[in-house]
């Protein structure tokens, strides 16, 4: 995929050109490769305000992406299910964690307001840099973007910067993800009746020794909750061996005693 040039848009043109150029943008873009429909040659698309028709059918609601196999536990269809809303708080690994998965396992995915996010981490867990768009800094259409790349796009990561999205905003982009079987990430924001929330903690490191040495891990306590199903937390740890880095379950005993 190539990449979204958003960055370079002058900051003369109004919001309504910014937009009208990413949809011609995005009209170039292979649709999302999830295994059901080839490819075709161009993505359409509606006006961000103007709700798609939700066409929910049992093998879309069931499709999901693929997440690191720890939190894969904690998912009731272990993984994200396609067509939902999810917020991630906390460490940004998990994040990390999860466009590394998708885009590794063949799927597209967008990062919208995150300049932040480390892709280098993301590499490390086996990212494909080839299947990721970057529109670091939307300039206050971070909303009206994600919407857009929904229609061609398998996972999009917004970062909301601190803002509150409205239900009546949030509605129209909602019923685009559901009716194109996307997953929306939220993050660093307010995104009420989500399906999913993933929240994160960092509870410890390993392969220091009295402060010295060097880390080879992280271990993170993981939250989920959702629609249907309740919170479940679980224990887990980022490891780096021999030059990867994997996601393991910590077992109980050794989370209690560590």
């Amino acid at each position: 995929m190539s990449e979204l040039p958003i960055a370079s848009v002058s900051d003369a043109l109004s919001k309504a050109e910014k937009l009208d150029q990413l949809r011609r943008k995005m009209a170039a873009i292979p649709a999302r490769s999830d295994g059901t429909e080839p490819a075709m040659p161009t993505v359409m698309l509606r006006s961000v305000d103007e709700p798609a028709p939700i066409v929910a059918t049992a093998q879309t609601t069931l499709r999901t992406l693929p997440v690191p196999s720890p939190i894969a536990e904690l998912l009731p269809r272990g993984g994200l299910v396609r067509g939902t809303v999810a917020s991630v708080s906390g460490t940004s690994s998990v994040m990390v964690g999860l466009l590394a998965s998708v885009t590794a396992a063949g799927s597209h995915a967008a990062v919208i307001g995150m300049p932040d996010l480390s892709l280098l981490a993301a590499v490390e867990q086996g990212a494909d840099l080839s299947r990721i768009a970057l529109v670091p800094e939307p300039k206050g259409t971070a909303v009206e973007v994600a919407a857009i790349l929904l229609d061609g796009i398998d996972l999009v990561i917004l970062g909301l910067s601190g803002a509150a999205v409205t239900p009546s905003r949030a509605r129209a982009v909602v019923a685009r993800a559901r009716s194109k079987g996307a997953v929306l990430l939220v993050t660093e924001g307010r995104w009420d009746g989500v399906d999913l929330r993933i929240e994160s903690q960092v509870t410890g490191y390993t392969g220091l020794d009295d402060r010295r040495g060097r880390v080879t891990g992280v271990q993170l306590d993981v939250a989920a909750a959702g629609k249907g199903f309740q919170r479940r937390t679980q224990r887990m740890e980022i490891r780096s061996d021999s030059g990867s880095v994997a996601w393991r379950t910590v077992p109980e005993v050794q989370a209690t005693g560590h």
